[in-house]
C-alpha cells in the first residue's frame, strides 16, 4: 500500500539551518536534506501524512518565523505539499550527494556507483525513512569522535552499543574503524529496517552488527556483558532519561559519545552525567549543536 508524505521546503538564512533541523526532528520528520542556493539555504523535510494536518504545519511555520525573529535574521519561507512514496524517494536522492566527514569517512549514497579508488573509508548508505545521513552536524560530530576514539586508541576489538541507531550510520562507521561488534537498537521499526538494509549494503555480517527494535532495556538483554563504548545520537531529553541506565552496560573503562544536544541543553546533560559517575572528557561544538565525549569517573 502506497503512503503519502508531506514534503516541507524551507528557504532560509544559513544561520537558521541548525534550529530548523532541530524543529523538524522534534516535529517528527523522517528525513531531512539541505543545499545552499546563492546566499540562502534550502531545507527539505519529509513527514508521513498521517502524522500532521494543515493546522500542525501552519503552527510549525509560525515557530520557524519566531525563531528567526529571536535570532534577528530574515524570516524563512515555508511551503508544503503532499507527495507519494515514490516521489519522496526520488526527491531525497536529488538533494543528497557524497560527503566527506572527518579525516577518514566518505558517506556514499547507495544509488551511486562507488569510486574505484578512494583513500577514505566508504560508508554506503540508503537512509530510507530513518535519521542519519551525515548531513546533520550531530552525526558528523559523532563520526569524528569515533575516528579519534577508534583511530588512535590502543583498545583492541572494542564492543560498542548504539542506542537509537537510526539508519545505522554510526554503527557501520564503528565497524569500519575496527570495532569487533556493535549492538544497535532503535524504538522505530522503520529505522531498524534501514539499519539492517545498510548493514547488508556495506557487506557487514549480522554477527558483527546486531540490530533489534527496542531501547536500552532490550539492549541489556542482548548483551553478554558490559560494552567498551556507548553511542547515543538522539534528543537531549531522551538522553537525560537514559543516563541513569548506562551503568547497567558499562565497566570502569567504558567511554561514550553523546549528541543530538543543543548548546543550551548541555548543562543539564553534564550535571546528570556527573551525578551518575561519568566525566565529560571533551565537549565538541558545531554551530548550535554539541557532542559529549565521556568516560567513567
Amino acid at each position: 500500500m502506497a503512503h503519502s508524505w508531506w514534503e516541507i521546503r524551507v528557504l532560509c538564512d544559513p544561520g537558521l539551518e541548525d534550529i530548523i533541523f532541530w524543529r523538524m526532528e522534534n516535529f517528527g520528520c523522517r528525513g531531512t536534506a539541505s543545499e545552499n542556493k546563492n546566499n540562502y539555504c534550502l531545507i527539505l523535510a519529509y513527514l508521513p501524512e498521517e502524522k500532521a494536518g494543515l493546522l500542525d504545519l501552519a503552527a510549525l511555520s509560525l515557530h520557524l518565523r519566531q525563531d528567526a525573529l529571536c535570532a534577528g535574521l530574515s524570516l524563512p519561507i515555508a511551503h508544503w505539499n503532499l507527495i507519494d512514496e515514490e516521489d519522496w524517494a526520488s526527491s531525497w536522492k536529488e538533494h543528497w550527494q557524497p560527503q566527506e566527514i572527518g579525516d577518514r569517512f566518505l558517506i556514499y549514497p547507495a544509488w551511486l556507483s562507488v569510486p574505484s579508488k578512494s583513500d577514505r573509508l566508504i560508508l554506503r548508505l540508503d537512509p530510507g525513512m530513518a535519521f542519519g545521513t551525515g548531513t546533520h552536524a550531530t552525526t558528523q560530530l559523532c563520526l569524528e569522535s569515533l575516528e579519534m576514539r577508534l583511530g588512535f586508541d590502543s583498545e583492541i576489538d572494542p564492543i560498542i552499543a548504539d542506542i537509537g541507531c537510526g539508519s545505522g550510520i554510526l554503527s557501520i562507521g564503528a565497524i569500519l574503524l575496527g570495532a569487533k561488534k556493535v549492538y544497535a537498537v532503535d524504538t522505530d521499526p522503520l529505522a531498524v529496517d534501514a539499519a539492517i538494509s545498510n548493514r547488508k549494503l556495506n557487506r557487514i555480517i549480522s554477527n558483527q552488527l546486531t540490530v533489534e527494535e527496542g531501547s536500552i532495556r532490550d539492549l541489556i538483554e542482548m548483551l553478554d556483558g558490559p560494552v567498551d563504548g556507548l553511542l547515543c545520537n538522539i534528543l537531549a531529553e531522551v538522553i537525560i532519561d537514559l543516563i541513569p541506565q548506562f551503568e547497567a552496560i558499562a565497566k570502569p573503562t567504558t567511554w561514550g559519545v553523546l549528541s543530538g544536544i543543543l548548546l543550551d541543553q548541555a548543562k543539564p546533560i553534564a550535571d546528570t552525567l556527573e551525578q551518575h559517575g561519568w566525566v565529560v572528557a571533551t565537549l565538541w561544538r558545531r554551530q548550535d549543536w554539541c557532542c559529549f565525549n565521556i568516560r567513567r569517573s
